[in-house]
């Protein structure tokens, strides 16, 4: 019932604002134009207004769509872009007595100065620049009254969607909607949480400490909680604004391949990557040593792969920039994405047929719309299962290629991505990546080698065969578990080991 209130609440948004002229069979309907009163705004602005009056999930839709500048007309892009950090703001006074029930004392005692004009407002926070008692400057972060429950309305009304979709479209059960509606409900849920943030906030500075390419603010624990977080106030102009930063004397194309080296980085070096990558969410310094250098913003969703994921995107990167269409497909076939019949020389002809045009071009000549149609298209012919875990990197992807687009549309998009998985590719399977994992397994070979001995005392006392077996079973459970190059090399020499010893007792 309360999915049916809020469908029917959607609706009524949509013919309030006229949005009927975006549906095709629709535009023109005078009942509808006569019904809706949106006269005197453009389409763009009443798109901007209804997506703000549905509320976060809608808002944070609209900063997805307003870096895709090459999809939408430019109006409408222009408006979208509002949605980054200029949704209406709440009452101040609410945001004072959030911070101050939050923090448990008055605003005047935490705070030397409080300004309170937000600086900015998004969907689901704001910010006010303030002053500590210490003297330096801070941003403080406060959610919004009542957010929780838009949110986990919209969730419920996303949740029965799904479901439907899957029990009445023959596509729905290969594009897991339900995972995906739940990997999307978890991350914002975890965006609800401003002690979250703030350890991701901690944890991203710490990965890129004393670097060149990112500047992460620092995070003032004392005062942070739930509702409320306090961070150090960074100083940039916003990436978006593309004219000033080149007035300033910043090189436009370097800062473009700086941000496809910072995404990559974040991906495939530490697996933890900012997942809400929109330009109202990134300043660029102007001034000093530190020109050029990004400054991220708002930690509410983080991605994070695994070893195994991060390996398979790897190798699907590679094979990708080196035309090496045979190695994608068998890449898909190895991780479980596409069923195990699939032909692979078929399926290397389809990825060749769709990615093939794209190469060699700059990103402006590049028709995403048309490239993901036609991925769409292929990955239903293979019955390609939506893997949810990678939802916020291919929306991250999204969001990348947007700001590059925006930056610099001659980049070189594969080019400057291929040198950075080719090292991190190396790192893993050469010396260093050998020392690295000996390193890491070290304590737990040392609990499991004084262990030997009893395992080789039971071969002696108990049906030998028997013992053999459970002794190899368990230690491939154990490398199965650690699922690493050291491990393995250490099952095969044990089992040879305990071969040996089976055939000089027998």
């Amino acid at each position: 019932m309360q999915a049916l209130l809020r469908l029917a609440r959607i609706l009524s948004v949509g013919l309030r604002f006229g949005l009927h002229e975006f549906v095709p069979p629709l535009a023109g309907n005078r009942l509808l134009a006569f019904l809706s009163g949106a006269e005197g705004e453009t389409g763009a602005v009443r798109l901007r207004r209804a997506l703000e009056t549905l509320g976060p999930i809608f808002v944070k839709f609209g900063q997805v769509l307003s870096t895709r500048r090459d999809l939408l007309p430019a109006d409408i892009a222009d408006e979208l872009a509002r949605l980054q950090d200029r949704v209406p703001p709440f009452p101040s006074e609410q945001a004072v007595a959030e911070i101050e029930r939050a923090l448990g004392a008055r605003i005047d005692d935490v705070f030397a100065e409080f300004q309170r004009q937000p600086e900015a407002s998004a969907s689901i926070a704001q910010v006010h620049v303030a002053t500590l008692r210490s003297g330096e400057e801070v941003a403080v972060k406060v959610l919004r009254p009542g957010v929780e429950r838009a949110i986990a309305r919209d969730v419920l009304l996303l949740e029965t969607a799904a479901h439907l979709m899957e029990k009445s479209w023959a596509e729905g059960r290969r594009l897991k909607p339900r995972e995906v509606v739940a990997e999307f409900a978890k991350h914002l849920e975890d965006e609800l949480d401003l002690l979250r943030e703030a350890a991701n906030a901690s944890q991203l500075r710490r990965n890129f400490e004393n670097s060149a390419l990112l500047a992460v603010p620092r995070v003032h624990w004392d005062h942070c909680s739930r509702r409320v977080m306090v961070m150090e106030r960074m100083h940039g102009t916003p990436i978006s604004q593309v004219a000033e930063l080149r007035a300033r004397g910043v090189d436009i194309p370097a800062l473009a391949r700086a941000g496809v080296e910072i995404f990559f980085t974040q991906v495939f070096r530490d697996g933890f990557f900012h997942a809400d990558m929109h330009p109202g969410n990134i300043l660029v310094s102007t001034e000093g040593e530190t020109r050029g250098q990004y400054v991220a913003l708002d930690f509410g969703i983080m991605g994070t792969l695994t070893e195994q994921d991060k390996g398979y995107l790897a190798q699907n990167f590679l094979a990708f920039f080196n035309r090496d269409y045979r190695r994608v497909a068998q890449a898909h076939l190895d991780a479980g994405w596409v069923p195990a019949g699939t032909r692979v020389d078929e399926f290397e002809a389809a990825i060749r047929a769709v990615c093939e045009p794209i190469f060699a071009r700059p990103l402006k000549e590049i028709y995403f719309g048309k490239l993901l149609l036609r991925l769409f298209q292929t990955s239903r012919r293979f019955n390609v299962a939506i893997q949810p875990q990678l939802v916020m990197l291919q929306k991250t992807l999204l969001n990348i290629e947007g700001l590059g687009r925006q930056l610099d549309p001659d980049l070189d998009l594969w080019k400057t991505a291929k040198p950075h998985l080719e090292r991190w590719m190396q790192e893993q399977i050469g010396w260093r990546g050998l020392v690295r994992t000996i390193r890491r397994e070290a304590p737990f070979w040392a609990q499991t080698l004084p262990a030997l001995p009893r395992l080789a005392h039971r071969l002696l006392a108990e049906d030998r065969v028997a013992a053999l077996r459970a002794a190899v079973e368990q230690l491939a459970r154990e490398s199965a578990r650690r699922n690493d190059l050291l491990s393995a090399l250490v099952l095969v020499l044990l089992v040879a080991l305990a071969v040996q010893a089976l055939l000089l007792l027998l």
